[in-house]
């Protein structure tokens, strides 16, 4: 079988960890354009991949001119200009990667979800959690009923406080206009992983959240507008110098400090903090979206769900608790616990055993992602794919009905969903 043909709309972070995790396994599949309006981005994606010269494109439109030239597209743009290059690509017949969010509202990602449907293409959406070895297991553990009929569930992101910084106080995600709300932007994995792991739709939310302390009145005393400005520099956490200087003087130039520039020697990330909007003092950036949100949801059987969102944390891996009428079940992202009712007796899983030799990032669900999408492009059968395009649009409402819930302090009925997946808790 001939390796399949990708296109990659977006060289950015995502684009390049799609194209990384696709090359895993080079003979099944082959990279023939990229585009991307920032010249270094998409020629680093053309020279690693030997990509033609003549599909090499600054603008999406110029490769959606054309008639199709590849296979499937993974289309990794900002989140706010996903919809037009994702009903293009539809349109002309591409199996599409669609990284999440799919559109910054319930009326676009509506629009996609049509024109995916009415074209036929194999589509699937960036939600990589839902590839995890780590999650597999927590879905097998659940479905072979370890902890017996599922009751609640607790989780947590906890996004990291220079995190947040980075990607929500002066970064690309920083404000709704520019981007999205953050539960959309960073948390609807969390949302749509929330209603995997239930098996079952969610049929009513409320949710709180506010932006407590990246704000102006907050700033220390004799606090500059940047921090290689700053006297007080030293003693904040949040110092662009600390989080990003810092890395480079440990050799570690990858993500985050790779966004900045393209030169990530001290003297060209320094450069950045001096004119770029990661060098600015985070208490007096354009930031709007929150640094912390709380949504509680009911689920179909009447289970029920909470999600916490906290920018103020040590960066780690997401924490759920899961409560069942047969045992709990906990885990953290290095361990799974499971406490037996029937034998009063805990035991443990070691996540390191689940993701050893598992590539790519996002605890292997980068590949795990690909490694579903090209099979499924390659045999024309979606079932490899965990959520197919009504599920996919099913979860992002439910992020626009938490959001919706919020702002107008009620709770967001909403409308009846059918499960296009088997329970794993029925």
């Amino acid at each position: 079988m001939p390796p399949i043909s990708l296109l990659i709309i977006g060289a950015g972070n995502r684009g390049a960890g799609y194209a990384t995790a696709a090359q895993i396994a080079p003979e099944r599949v082959r990279i023939v354009g990229v585009a991307d309006p920032r010249e270094h981005y998409r020629q680093a994606i053309a020279q690693s991949y030997d990509v033609p010269a003549r599909n090499v494109f600054a603008d999406w439109r110029e490769a959606a001119s054309r008639p199709r030239f590849a296979d499937a597209v993974v289309i990794a743009t900002p989140d706010a200009l996903h919809t037009e290059p994702a009903i293009a690509f539809a349109r002309l017949g591409y199996a599409m990667l669609l990284e999440k969010p799919m559109a910054p509202s319930a009326e676009e990602c509506q629009r996609i979800v049509e024109a995916v449907e009415a074209s036929g293409i194999i589509f699937a959406v960036g939600h990589v959690l839902r590839y995890t070895p780590y999650t597999r297991q927590i879905k097998a553990l659940l479905t072979a009923g370890a902890i017996g009929d599922v009751i609640s569930l607790q989780h947590l992101e906890p996004v990291g406080y220079w995190h947040f910084a980075h990607s929500f106080v002066r970064g690309n995600w920083r404000n709704e206009a520019l981007s999205s709300p953050v539960l959309l932007a960073k948390s609807c994995h969390d949302l749509d992983w929330i209603r995997h792991v239930m098996g079952v739709p969610c049929q009513a939310l409320s949710s709180f959240g506010s932006l407590r302390h990246f704000r102006r009145e907050n700033q220390p005393a004799g606090a500059a507008e940047r921090c290689l400005d700053c006297a007080v520099e030293p003693d904040c956490p949040y110092s662009a110098r600390k989080i990003y200087l810092g890395r480079v003087a440990k050799g570690q130039v990858g993500w985050p400090v790779d966004v900045l520039t393209p030169d990530v020697t001290a003297t060209g990330v320094e450069a950045a903090l001096r004119t770029g909007p990661y060098g600015r003092c985070v208490y007096t950036c354009d930031n709007d979206v929150l640094d912390n949100q709380v949504v509680q949801m009911q689920f179909q059987g009447g289970r029920t769900a909470s999600f916490s969102l906290a920018a103020f944390t040590e960066a780690g891996q997401r924490r759920t608790s899961i409560f069942g009428a047969a045992g709990e079940l906990h885990c953290d992202g290095r361990t799974i616990r499971i406490f037996d009712f029937h034998t009063d007796a805990w035991r443990e899983i070691d996540v390191a055993s689940l993701t050893a030799g598992q590539p790519g990032s996002h605890a292997g669900g980068d590949y795990g992602l690909m490694d579903a999408f090209l099979t499924a492009v390659a045999t024309g059968d979606p079932s490899a794919i965990l959520s197919g395009p009504q599920e996919s649009l099913e979860t992002h409402r439910m992020v626009f009905a938490a959001e919706q819930a919020r702002r107008e302090g009620r709770v967001v009925q909403l409308p009846q969903a059918h499960s296009n997946e088997r329970s794993a808790l029925d």
